[in-house]
């Protein structure tokens, strides 16, 4: 298995921020060539470029960005548009910077060492933009509406338990479209003091923003399930899928190559075994780590599934007569989600 630098002439390492990148241009022997620093704009873009061009026709370049999708998302764009090969660069740890300190200069060349150390076949390639991008925007947009209905949610229940009986039972229910508007519409009593005109007039405000949160939820994933049917037609159709759980898949996923096997995909999103064993104790956990979002999205559809899946429920049964604990069951239950979720979307978007 061959080394980056074995197979290629030169690698870029790039510290990006907000308004300027820093820049070194290094050989496979990690001795710099030329440092600079750039423009987060098109002009420094193209200075870039410029210097790539001076090294030489025909040269093999990688560029290695850290923050290739937040502050460098358009250098590593106009990068991969003039055919320079970007890879994803981690954010060095703290092992790495003892005994260097910290400077922009310091974290471009940290960013040269180690794409120089990675295997050839095994480059982090950054995530893909397009239906995918949309995809990610629209899961933010959800996240963003479902925290602000559960504070409002809290919020509107608060007020309804220090009314009176009738608002106490109301806050004790469930909080439908149609008791929201309930909550919108009713009137205050000729004589009402001031503070049950200010108490009322929140709750109509909450009342309202709740029942819009509701129709943006439904518009966000009517949105969500006609982009994941486009990009891996039948995902959704699979038990305990649903277009949330399908568009988070997808986003992590990103493209075919970004993992490249199923391992690595169960990596990612933290479903792979870890040997947690101890003297007699023969046993393994799931990993912590990865994309805890795709984890999160793993982690209910197999809650779907031991509630209503025949299939899984005679799996559960049959693992828990070998001795298995529940806890361990639900490791290798999202394992073979995992699996299952990597292969369809590998099969889905190869096609």
């Amino acid at each position: 298995m061959p080394m980056l630098a074995e197979v290629i002439d030169a690698v870029i390492g790039i510290d990006t921020h907000r308004d300027s990148h820093e820049v070194e241009i290094a050989d496979v022997a990690g001795r710099p060539i030329r440092a600079m620093r750039i423009g987060n704009d098109s002009a420094g873009f193209t200075q870039l470029l410029a210097a790539i061009t001076d090294l030489g026709p025909g040269l093999r370049v990688v560029a290695s960005v850290e923050g290739s999708r937040s502050y460098g998302v358009g250098l590593a764009r106009a990068l991969s548009a003039a055919g320079v090969q970007v890879i994803e660069c981690e954010q060095p740890s703290r092992a790495q910077r003892r005994g260097k300190g910290k400077s922009d200069a310091i974290d471009a060349h940290l960013a040269v060492l180690a794409a120089l150390r990675l295997d050839a076949d095994q480059l982090a390639a950054p995530r893909a933009d397009g239906d995918r991008e949309a995809l990610r925007i629209l899961l933010v947009a959800r996240q963003e509406i479902a925290v602000m209905r559960t504070a409002q949610t809290n919020r509107l229940r608060a007020l309804l338990l220090a009314g009176d009986d009738t608002d106490r039972q109301a806050a004790r229910g469930s909080l439908t479209q149609r008791s929201l508007a309930a909550l919108a519409e009713r009137e205050l009593p000729a004589h009402a003091t001031r503070e049950q005109v200010v108490r009322q007039a929140e709750i109509r405000r909450l009342a309202l923003a709740l029942a819009q949160a509701e129709r943006e939820l439904k518009e966000n994933r009517a949105q969500l399930l006609a982009i994941v049917d486009d990009i891996a037609p039948g995902l959704t159709s699979r038990y305990g899928v649903g277009p949330v759980s399908a568009a988070q898949a997808i986003v992590s996923f990103s493209h075919p190559g970004r993992c490249r096997n199923e391992a690595a995909f169960a990596a990612l999103s933290g479903t792979n075994p870890i040997p947690a064993s101890s003297g007699k104790t023969i046993r393994h956990r799931l990993n912590h780590g990865g994309d805890r979002a795709l984890n999160r999205a793993i982690h209910a559809i197999a809650l779907t599934r031991i509630r209503n899946c025949p299939r899984t429920r005679a799996y559960i049964d049959r693992r828990t007569a070998e001795g298995k604990t529940p806890r361990e069951i639900r490791r290798c239950l999202k394992r073979y989600i995992a699996r299952e979720l990597y292969r369809a979307l590998n099969a889905a978007m190869t096609a």
